[in-house]
């Protein structure tokens, strides 16, 4: 073997708070949740059952601690309500 194989690692996934809620939004209302219930359960209670494991969204939202969710939120209220 005189060949030498060059490792490649798979470059994780950086999702932003915003995609990362978008898509937990997408499958809880894909799934027949109301969304905006399941996240405020979710961000109030820490419980993550709170959040569908369908499309992958319960290992999504726990990727965030839940001051981070809420921040992304408010910012994203305030910034579209021109305040």
């Amino acid at each position: 073997m005189d060949k030498t194989v060059a490792f490649s690692p798979i470059k994780e996934q950086t999702d932003t708070p915003a995609s990362i809620i978008a898509r937990v939004y997408s499958a809880l209302q894909a799934k027949g949740y109301d969304p905006i219930n399941q996240l405020v359960g979710y961000i109030i209670s820490g419980d993550p059952t709170y959040i569908t494991s369908y499309g992958d969204a319960r290992s999504l939202i726990c990727r965030l601690e839940r001051d981070e969710l809420l921040e992304e939120i408010i910012t994203y209220y305030i910034q579209n309500k021109h305040m």
